[in-house]
């Protein structure tokens, strides 16, 4: 069995899918994995094993400048990615492929060019908010708003598809017709399928009653992770009470300002230590005191079962990592899917979302005061019990399966 995974976004849209490649290959897979060529995520593919082809511009480039990215930048970007998926999947990467699976960013191309090479093709994704539903409104994106005071849900999400296809049609039509493909007349539907696996969680993210999509839930791709902690964080957090972890992962251009002061205070006002994640913001200390260690590149699976409480940006990644360790959380939702994420951490009670994405140092210490109770503490370690870890597992055998319907003779 061949297959293909590509994805474009950050770490939390390239590890899961460095994860499926793992548990592919214990199958006896060829694994092709195309993803942007950041730095980080080719330590991350030299460490689990799996070399990665680069697609696209790397992350970094597009959202760690000192501005945020305007709508300009994400038309650009949209063009830019359908290209290289045709290039890069279109030539050496996807040729004699079983399947292609695609994730991340819209990944308008990957269906195309795994329909020109009569491969079977699988959408996933890592929550439900883009896909459409008939009880919750879409999500923002670029391009022309919705009318002010709209509210029929279902008007919502055809002029968000239309938004879709304002970013993506042109550059999809053009490269499907120059490869002798039709044209699609809805982007975002033709990119999802009607059925979309969903590689999430089902007690952090539950599908029923989010869309009308056939779904199947495979659980999160969680890619193991043995590394040992360095020596000076094992001596830090040796030396006292558990910390407070505060991170904020790729959120560069988009990280509240002053982020590192407000939170290294916010901490300290619940007699707690800090362990500050650099990150792509490139977080520093705000002054010399020993109850703050900074780390760079880390085992988050073994951090996070040392610390009293996770403050972050609300990542699906980093929040299932949290939410697996048995560690409370404050969630301080800047974009995207980081709103739901947070909602769903307050909802479970294993910690506290943020109010808003700019917190203060009292708002922050709030947050933390509710997430350090023994009663979030004690409910984030029952459902610590309720995730599964097979995810990835269960997602290869399905992809098996899907290839061995195909070459079973009642499929001809």
């Amino acid at each position: 069995m061949r297959v293909l995974l590509t994805s474009w976004g950050s770490r939390g849209d390239v590890e899961p899918v460095v994860g499926l490649a793992v548990a592919l290959r214990e199958l006896g897979a060829d694994v092709r994995v195309c993803v942007p060529p950041d730095e980080e995520f080719a330590a991350l593919g030299a460490r689990a094993g799996v070399p990665l082809v680069p697609l696209g511009p790397t992350v970094r480039s597009v959202v760690a400048g000192t501005r945020r990215p305007t709508t300009d930048d994400a038309f650009r970007l949209a063009r830019e990615l359908v290209a290289a998926r045709f290039e890069t999947l279109g030539a050496a990467a996807a040729e004699g492929c079983d399947v292609v699976l695609a994730t991340g960013l819209m990944p308008a191309g990957a269906r195309d060019v795994a329909e020109k090479l009569g491969a079977r093709y699988v959408l996933a994704c890592f929550h439900t908010l883009g896909l459409p539903s008939r009880h919750v409104p879409p999500g923002k994106r670029p391009g022309e708003a919705s009318p002010k005071g709209e509210t029929d849900i279902r008007k919502l999400w055809e002029q968000d598809a239309r938004r879709v296809n304002a970013l993506y049609g042109e550059a999809l039509n053009s490269h499907r017709a120059a490869i002798g493909l039709p044209p699609v007349d809805n982007v975002r539907d033709h990119v999802f399928t009607c059925r979309p696996w969903l590689a999430a969680d089902a007690t952090l993210c539950p599908s029923q009653g989010m869309t009308e999509l056939d779904i199947v839930q495979t659980g999160a791709w969680l890619l193991p992770d043995d590394r040992v902690l360095p020596g000076e964080l094992q001596a830090f957090l040796d030396a006292g009470a558990p910390p407070v972890y505060v991170g904020f992962g790729s959120m560069a251009a988009y990280a509240p300002d002053g982020i590192a002061r407000v939170a290294i205070e916010a901490v300290r006002a619940q007699g707690r230590r800090v362990v500050l994640a650099r990150g792509w913001a490139g977080l520093a200390p705000i002054d010399d005191a020993e109850d703050c260690f900074v780390v760079g590149e880390v085992n988050q699976q073994a951090l996070f079962r040392r610390v009293a409480a996770v403050v972050h940006h609300g990542g699906a990644g980093t929040t299932t990592t949290a939410a697996r360790a048995g560690a409370p959380q404050v969630v301080v939702p800047q974009i995207a899917d980081q709103p739901y994420w947070a909602a769903r951490v307050a909802e479970l009670g294993i910690g506290s979302a943020h109010d808003g994405g700019t917190p203060t140092v009292d708002s922050l210490a709030a947050a933390l005061k509710t997430a350090l109770t023994l009663p979030a503490r004690a409910r984030a370690e029952a459902v610590a019990g309720t995730i599964r870890t097979d995810g990835a597992v269960v997602a290869a055998k399905l992809l098996h399966d899907v290839v061995e319907q195909d070459r079973s003779p009642a499929s001809t």
